[in-house]
């Protein structure tokens, strides 16, 4: 099969003879792993997209029409709205999801669906989210779904297990691409394989600067789940009086409005204009949480508006200290409640921080994926290394 490759902006008309198959873990629900297939398919639109279940009644329309083939877990009872108990199912269902027709395997990877069978000639361009989290990072993750020790050890012989299936999954990928310099650092850590990074895509036209002066309020917006570490942000600003607005839903909402004081207010869910002026309007953002990437930062900067971020994760490759924002360096009241308290929104040129943001936008996204397969295509672009185990 001969695919057109395009984007709707610069990369238009280049023909590369391939046949390319995109993999996606699974489509239940959207979030920024599917913004960024959304991507891969703009690129690729006759690529099919291979993944585990789609439920094609909670997804947006636009997928329908595109070519989705979901394996065997797709008629399992109940896992389009409550996948995560078939989790140990996953590998089996990539590892018999057989690709060998394709000349070029790029998966979108945060579960399993890295392990799907390739030709030993063909390439397979892994564009990892993150290492299974709930493998790797088992504690963290059972604790942010509510999940106590007990779960942990009770999980524990299947998790070992996992590991050696996801490890040995990601030692046939023959090119890793980052996320984030963090999800770089993890790649190392538990693959042992190098990688390159590329940033995820950020709708920069969407947030534009209002050209207005900020108005006294930080602003947190996105999902009401305990990682996100809202709670930090509700602590501070009771803490000096700040007022708060929280855009957003989740699980943690109602612990969270017990937290709050009366500087503190929730929206619940707004639209996207609503979103779009309130990161124009605010005097900062805040971003206490510990993110693998994290596009709201970005979002904001587009608007024109600092963040206030804790330092660690995709933050650190986001935000520039004293630039376009401030980093916190411990996840704690005090940590932040010594950045807020010194916060002037004065310093920040709005110009500066939407040039910053400006550099992660979707051409720059495109052309660099577009580069990368050119190259793997072309046999320029070496495998990853595989890197001795410490």
């Amino acid at each position: 099969m001969t695919l057109r490759i395009f984007t709707s902006h610069a990369i238009a008309g280049i023909i590369v003879s391939m046949k390319l198959a995109i993999v996606h873990d699974w489509l239940n629900q959207m979030g920024g792993a599917e913004d960024v297939l959304a991507e891969f398919q703009q690129l690729f639109p006759q690529a099919p997209i291979y993944t585990s279940i789609y439920a094609r009644e909670l997804m947006p329309e636009i997928m329908q029409s595109w070519d989705i083939r979901p394996n065997w877990l797709d008629h399992l009872p109940g896992i389009y709205r409550h996948h995560q108990p078939y989790l140990p199912l996953y590998p089996l269902g990539f590892a018999r999801t057989d690709l060998s027709a394709y000349d070029v395997i790029l998966s979108n990877k945060s579960g399993f669906c890295h392990g799907v069978q390739r030709r030993p000639d063909a390439a397979h361009i892994c564009y990892c989210l993150t290492p299974t989290r709930y493998v790797w990072l088992a504690s963290d993750y059972l604790a942010g779904e509510g999940m106590g020790k007990a779960a942990g050890l009770a999980l524990k012989p299947l998790n070992a297990g996992l590991k050696r299936w996801d490890y040995a999954a990601a030692q046939g990928v023959t090119h890793f691409i980052a996320i984030s310099t963090e999800i770089q650092e993890r790649i190392r850590r538990f693959y042992h394989r190098q990688s390159t990074v590329v940033f995820p895509p950020v709708d920069t036209e969407r947030f534009q600067p209002n050209q207005r002066p900020p108005e006294p309020f930080f602003l947190s917006l996105g999902r009401l789940i305990p990682y996100k570490r809202v709670d930090l942000a509700i602590a501070a600003c009771n803490r000096l009086g700040a007022r708060l607005l929280i855009a957003g839903v989740g699980r943690d909402q109602r612990r969270l409005q017990a937290l709050a004081g009366p500087t503190i207010a929730f929206l619940g869910r707004v639209s996207d204009t609503e979103a779009t002026d309130l990161m124009a309007r605010c005097q900062a953002f805040l971003f206490p949480g510990l993110e693998d990437f994290g596009i709201t930062p970005l979002q904001a900067q587009a608007a024109g508006r600092p963040v206030i971020a804790f330092g660690g994760g995709g933050a650190l490759d986001t935000v520039v200290p004293g630039r376009t924002g401030e980093l916190f360096g411990e996840q704690s009241v005090a940590s932040l409640v010594e950045v807020l308290a010194r916060f002037d929104p004065e310093r920040y040129d709005p110009a500066v921080c939407r040039r910053h943001a400006l550099g992660f936008n979707r051409q720059r996204f495109h052309q660099e994926i577009m580069a990368f397969v050119t190259r793997v295509q072309a046999g320029s672009e070496p495998p990853s290394a595989f890197l001795t185990p410490a």
